[in-house]
């Protein structure tokens, strides 16, 4: 493309585009004039309407840039609300290369500046024409001697979100932080090399759902020693408890020696309460990945499963309350909580299953366990509305978990009867 601003300047834009919508975009000015021209170049990526924001407090959507390394995300909000007249300019900031746009949930479209290049970038609002606008100016002035010619390389990325493909922008491009389009979290250290392991699986599987079965069987492997420390402080106090009880009926009128005296047992038997919680502890962040990645990469979007299951990072579309379907209506336009699908059922049932052992090799009284079958039920309803493919990884490791306590405990119980049984000869 080229055009004569009718004052001795002459334009030319030229566009290459790969497969991936990675644009690159080459700038001309040629000086006719006899006097030389100070110019900045500029490069926006505009939005003309407010969207509807999908990702919730999970997921950054709006204005996005990395300046000097430096990381930075704009709300719709404050960007409409923060300019300064006559420009609108919210935000803006100095350094060298970077890049700089407006990200959705699963897309970009973002400006990358030549990386060598003093630039600034900044947010801004055209309430004139009810436009968002994010992009970089040139830092400092471009000088076209007459009959010279200036040029400027720019990119500009218009397209989904992949974490590789990002990854590989960056290498190519020398962008710096690109990978962070994808919001990974305050985590990302954790995240991303768990959503690498899942990447990784489903190569060689071909399928997001039984690598997230793969994934859980190597989760369980790794926490094994942890679970093996848990389940012996958990058949340890099971033995302790008919000491317990008898310091409670000693004490039960005064809870400050109750709580000494079983410390004190505790200690003596080498039991640590703590030990107990530490593979929950440590497990929970395995979660919070899991839950993440499934969330915001459009890799795990649209990716189905055995079944009914055509997308893993959406709830299970099936409804106990429409008997999964073959009754015609939709249970939710009556009450919006009765959502509970096939999946969920089945994680309440395993859930069930692992409290089943879990109270048994515990020893628990009958009053808790009462109490404790509640939980199944109030866990199901809230599974019912995160993603399934979060729900398919804690049904299968519900049922590792529970093959592992029953293996476990069997060893303990014998490790337990063998002395005397010596002892009886």
């Amino acid at each position: 493309l080229s055009w004569d601003n009718g004052q001795g300047l002459t334009f030319e834009v030229q566009l290459a585009v790969d497969q991936d919508y990675m644009f690159s975009l080459t700038q001309r000015v040629h000086n006719a004039t006899a006097q030389a021209v100070t110019l900045y170049p500029f490069y926006r990526v505009n939005r003309g309407y407010t969207p509807e924001e999908t990702g919730g407090m999970l997921v950054h959507e709006g204005p996005i840039s990395v300046v000097d390394g430096r990381l930075n995300e704009g709300s719709y909000k404050s960007v409409r609300t923060g300019g300064t007249p006559p420009d609108g300019i919210s935000w803006s900031h100095q350094g060298t290369g970077g890049w700089a746009g407006i990200t959705d949930k699963y897309w970009l479209m973002a400006v990358l500046p030549d990386q060598t290049a003093p630039v600034v970038g900044s947010y801004g609002w055209q309430a004139a024409n009810s436009q968002y606008q994010v992009g970089f100016t040139g830092a400092a002035p471009v000088v076209v001697a007459p009959g010279a010619t200036a040029s400027s390389l720019a990119h500009v990325f218009a397209g989904a979100k992949e974490v590789r493909l990002l990854d590989r922008y960056e290498t190519q491009l020398h962008v710096p932080m690109f990978w962070k389009a994808v919001d990974f979290g305050w985590l990302s250290f954790l995240t991303r090399p768990v959503f690498f392991l899942l990447d990784l699986l489903y190569q060689q599987c071909g399928s997001f759902g039984w690598a997230l079965l793969i994934f859980t069987v190597i989760v369980k492997v790794v926490f094994l020693p942890l679970t093996v420390k848990q389940m012996r402080m958990t058949w340890k106090m099971a033995r302790l408890k008919p000491q317990v009880d008898v310091l409670r009926a000693r004490h039960k009128d005064d809870p400050m020696a109750l709580q000494q005296n079983i410390m004190m047992l505790y200690r003596k038997e080498n039991v640590s309460m703590f030990g107990g919680f530490l593979p929950l502890f440590i497990q929970a962040p395995v979660f919070w990945c899991l839950y993440k990645d499934l969330y915001v990469t459009i890799e795990m979007r649209q990716a189905g499963f055995v079944g009914w299951v055509k997308d893993l990072s959406a709830p299970d579309p099936t409804n106990v309350f429409n008997l999964f379907g073959l009754v015609p209506f939709d249970p939710t336009q009556i009450m919006p909580f009765l959502v509970l699908g096939a999946w969920p059922i089945m994680y309440g049932a395993t859930l069930f299953l692992m409290q089943k052992v879990s109270s048994s090799a515990s020893n628990m009284d009958p009053a808790q366990q009462k109490v404790m079958m509640f939980i199944p039920l109030l866990f199901t309803f809230f599974m019912a509305r995160q993603p399934v493919g979060l729900v398919i990884y804690y049904c299968w490791s519900n049922i590792l978990t529970a093959l592992q306590q029953v293996i476990i405990m069997a060893r303990l119980r014998a490790a337990d009867a063998k002395p005397q049984l010596v002892q009886k000869k």
